[in-house]
């Protein structure tokens, strides 16, 4: 399973918000939505994200293995 909870560590320590990554930068608030909802987004997104908060994937993603 992948989860974006590193993505929003990454935006406290970034100082960022949601509402700033919509309306500043273009984000798509249902990419937001997706994300908090643990849904597939594009990796086109990733790079932009890792763009906007210069970060990693690693720090947006991470793979969590089911048992």
């Amino acid at each position: 399973m992948i989860s974006y909870k590193p993505f929003y560590e990454t935006l406290i320590r970034t100082g960022k918000t949601e509402y700033e990554l919509i309306y500043k930068y273009g984000l798509s608030a249902n990419t937001i939505h997706r994300m908090k909802h643990s849904k597939p987004i594009t990796t086109t997104t990733l790079d932009t994200l890792c763009f906007i908060l210069d970060c990693d994937v690693s720090d947006i993603i991470e793979y969590i293995k089911e048992e």
